[in-house]
């Protein structure tokens, strides 16, 4: 099993910029993809981001419009998304999530969950 832990989520001005950060642990030599979701007040969780165990592959919600970029470091068992640009109708929870996949995977569904980050976007 592979825990993750958010943190970096906080209040942005509009246009403003944050990076979250994901940490791994347990399981953690055996490839896993993850992904960043996000659920607003009152709606669905909504898929973000993924990347795969090598890095070498990516994928991101139609909405993301080149203002964010997931990266991950291995070595430190951290996956990061960087948030420019950012608009109030970006204010969510933000989840991390992790999967057991082959090492060029980017799955869409996940097994484990963080408790979330709040980001806040004030207009």
């Amino acid at each position: 099993q592979v825990y993750v832990v958010e943190s970096g989520g906080g209040l942005v001005q509009a246009g403003g910029s944050l990076r979250l950060s994901c940490a791994a642990s347990g399981r953690t030599s055996v490839s896993y993809a993850m992904g960043w979701f996000r659920q607003a007040h009152g709606k669905e969780r909504e898929f973000v981001a993924a990347i795969s165990w090598n890095g070498g592959r990516t994928s991101y919600a139609d909405f993301v419009k080149g203002r964010l970029a997931i990266s991950r470091d291995n070595a430190k068992n951290t996956v990061y998304l960087q948030m420019n640009s950012l608009k109030p109708e970006d204010t969510a929870v933000y989840y991390c999530a992790a999967r057991y996949v082959s090492a060029y995977s980017v799955p869409r569904e996940y097994d484990y969950w963080g408790q979330g980050t709040q980001v806040t976007v004030s207009s």
